[in-house]
Formats: C-alpha cells, structure tokens, sequence
C-alpha cells in the first residue's frame, strides 16, 4: 500500500490539466454495452475506477482496448449477464451496468455494489424505475436480478423521488432499448448526465430534455457504434483551484467548462480568492488568510457533495468559523477526524460540521477515509507545518490520475512512497 508524504509551505504556481471526468467515463463505458458493435470513448482518464470497469465488462464479454486516452469498447459478443460480487465490490459504480443488460440482453445479475463508504446510497430508485418499464427484479443472496418481459422493456412515466445521478443514468440506458417513450421526471441534471445523453443519442438513442428536471426517451430497436470524446472532471478541476488557493497561487487549470463549478467558484470568490475565468480554463490567486463561508451540498446545480471535503479543508484555517452541511451522503464526513489530527478544530453535529478556523494545521500521519476525503488531507499537507503522511491512497487512486505528480509540478514539496 502507498502513502503520499507532503512537506507544507510552499507556494503553488503554473498551470494543471484535468483529465476526462472519472463520473462521466464510467457511465460511457457500461453505455457501449447497448451496442452490437466497438464504441470508442477519447479523454477517459488512466484511473483505478476505469480498470476496475474494465474488468467488470470484460467478464461480460466485452473486449476493452485502451491506447492513449482512448478506450475502444466492442461490445458485438455480450457472453454474459452478470457482474459478480468479487468485482463490483470495489466500486459502486459499477451498477450502472445493470439497465444496459437489461435492456439489450433481456436479464442481469448484479451483485450489491461497494465504493467509498460515504453513505448508503440505497438502490431502491433503481429497481422501482425498471420494474416500471416492466421488469421483474429480485433481490436475495446479495444480488440484484432483473428481467424484462417477453418482447423487451415497455416505455413508461418514472417519477424519481430524489435526482439520484445513478437511477437517472441506469434508466435513460435502459429506456434507449424500451418499446415506446419514457418520460423520467425529477432526473439528476449533472453535467456527466448530460455527457452520457450525448453519447447515447450519437449511438442513435432518441432523448430530448438533457440538463432539464425531465428526460422523455424514444425507444430504438438497436443502437450503432459511436465516438465521443468525455467532458472534463469538473470535480479534478476543483480540487486543484482548492489547492491554488491553498498554496497562494495563481495556479491555472485548464481541460473543463468553468461553468460546470459556477457555484464553487462563487464560493471560492467569497472566501476570498481572485479568479479570472477564460475559455476551458480558471485561474486562481489568493493573498490571506481565507474569509470562513457556509456551504451546503445539493443535487447540480447545487454545491457538489463531491468538493466539500476540500472546502473543509479550506476552512479549517479561514478567519472565523464555518457550517457545512452536506445534503447529499451521511456519512460524507467520515475525513474530518483525520483533519482534526492535523490540528484542525471541527464538531460534528447530525449533518452538519461546525469548522473553526485555526491559524495553522500540523503535519500528522492520517488515513484517506474515501475518494474525496483523501484528496482533502492531502490538500491540508500542502498548508500544514511539517511532514504530512496520508496512508490508504488507494482510494485517492480511484478517481485522480498522476495526483502527486501534478501538484508537485505546482511546487508542491510532494512524494508518493511504496510502503512495505
């Protein structure tokens, strides 16, 4: 297992680019499964995440490729229908195969999914949704099975009680297939929703309302071959113009659509930073210490659950105190014990977080909780006063490509270490 070791101090300069969005290219990838034929997916980053859907599809059957930043997926020979426990285990995205299974193969079996445990993310939006486009699903020995009927699942009106990211994906995949028109109301309008409707309408899907509350999809009876390049990672990007504002900067990030974060970057305005936003790239500059802002995750285009841990961050050395609420996951702040071991002064209450800023952070050895979380501390060791040691980096590996790497380019006094 390896550790990232970080020495704080130092001031962060240059320019950083992100990848293809770790949210958007897993959906992609299990999307190829709907077409009888090798879809090619550009920009899809060179993360843990990707390998481990990479083995989730190639037990399909499907054959995965990857030279560069592309993926060639060639889904003409499915030989399978389910996604064993062994694998979907280490993350939860991969129940996002289910609804293209489904759809194009008649059937799935797959097993309960695992992930960062941040929440219990429960999937009951997911199997109501199909059993309302008419399959029977069934739930037992840690397995979710599910069946379409006799001639294919049937177009139908789903109303999500919550814009879950996932039970929208699922179901627009499996409704591309569907006999008839769905209409899916209350969906999620993340930009990865938006990325994934681009791409299946350039397999052929017909789906109108992307980035609305209401998605309304036309069934086909096959979808073709497509080339699609990801969106960049919205969430990559933030961490790094977190981590700007951190290191005093003016660090630029480039390879995303700043308004994909209009709402952090209007948060990292008010905490005081200066950034200066042009064409796919924003640049952050900071001079001081952080004014202390409230924040509150919400479904897009809310404040993204997925960058509040590095605000916490933030705020843990801003001038005064802070409450975070986060909305989205209960168990989202399971890292803030490990922050406090750097010195950092944070209650929890429920779901809320009471963030007191302190002058300065100390360098500790912490563990990553999670994705988020372990970026975040990593983060802190950039600002804390001696050595910082962040064990459990597996997790960091999920989702950020080449992580240490690119912030020691910045200036970072930076090191990933094999620990024996």
């Amino acid at each position: 297992m390896d550790s990232i070791i970080v020495r704080g101090g130092r001031q962060l300069t240059g320019e950083v680019s992100v990848g293809g969005a770790k949210n958007s290219a897993l959906k992609l990838m299990a999307a190829a499964l709907l077409a009888p034929a090798t879809s090619h997916i550009d920009g899809v980053p060179d993360i843990a995440d990707v390998d481990t859907m990479a083995e989730v599809l190639g037990y399909l059957g499907v054959r995965v490729s990857r030279q560069g930043q592309r993926l060639s997926i060639d889904a003409s020979r499915l030989t399978g229908c389910e996604a064993p426990y062994e694998m979907v285990a280490k993350m939860r995205a991969s129940i996002a195969v289910l609804g293209p299974l489904v759809a194009r193969f008649g059937r799935a079996r797959v097993a309960m999914p695992g992930g960062c445990a941040i929440g219990s993310r429960k999937i009951d939006m997911h199997i109501r949704g199909l059993e309302h486009l008419g399959a029977k699903v069934t739930l037992g020995h840690g397995s979710l099975d599910a069946v379409a009927p006799e001639g294919g699942l049937v177009g139908a009106e789903v109303t999500l009680e919550f814009p879950s990211v996932g039970a929208t994906e699922n179901l627009v995949m499996a409704a591309t297939l569907a006999r008839g028109r769905t209409v899916i109301d209350n969906v999620a309008r993340e930009p990865e929703i938006i990325d994934l409707v681009r791409f299946l309408r350039s397999m052929g899907a017909q789906i109108e309302g992307e980035g609305t509350s209401a998605l309304s999809i036309v069934g086909v009876r096959e979808l073709h071959a497509a080339k699609h390049r990801v969106v960049g990672d919205r969430i990559e990007a933030g961490t790094y113009l977190v981590a700007g504002a951190l290191g005093l900067g003016p660090v630029t990030v480039s390879g995303f659509d700043p308004a994909h974060l209009d709402l952090v970057i209007a948060k990292l305005r008010e905490v005081g930073c200066t950034i200066e936003v042009a064409g796919d790239s924003a640049t952050v500059s900071f001079d001081g210490r952080p004014r202390p802002v409230d924040i509150q995750t919400l479904p897009h285009p809310g404040f993204p659950t997925d960058m509040q841990a590095q605000f916490m961050t933030l705020m843990s050395v801003a001038g005064g105190g802070s409450i975070i609420t986060e909305n989205v996951f209960e168990n989202r702040f399971m890292f803030a014990g490990e922050l406090a071991r750097m010195g950092a002064d944070i209650r929890i209450e429920g779901h809320h977080a009471l963030v007191k800023g302190v002058t300065h952070l100390s360098g500790a050895p912490v563990r990553s909780t999670d994705l988020r979380g372990g970026a975040a501390l990593v983060l802190a060791g950039l600002i804390a006063q001696g050595e910082t040691t962040v064990r459990d980096v597996h997790h960091i590996d999920r989702g950020y490509e080449c992580f240490a790497d690119k912030l020691a380019a910045l200036g970072a006094d930076i090191e990933r270490v094999s620990c024996t």
